[in-house]
């Protein structure tokens, strides 16, 4: 299962770094694609998991 999100308030490498981290934290060995300039989130794996993740690292994700 294929989740994604926006997540609007992800805007540098950091933030990529610690949603990355977060993902894999709460899903080990899925697959995080990041697209920085888009604002974009895709993950396989659970989508609450992964939303629960992001959120709490601190960041604010809408599910598309």
């Amino acid at each position: 299962m294929k989740a994604e999100f926006s997540v609007e308030d992800m805007t540098c490498g950091h933030c990529e770094k610690a949603v990355t981290q977060a993902l894999a934290d709460a899903l080990p060995g899925a697959a995080v694609l990041i697209d920085l300039v888009g604002h974009r989130v895709s993950v396989e794996g659970d989508a609450g998991k992964a939303e629960a993740a992001i959120r709490d690292a601190g960041y604010t994700p809408v599910r598309l």
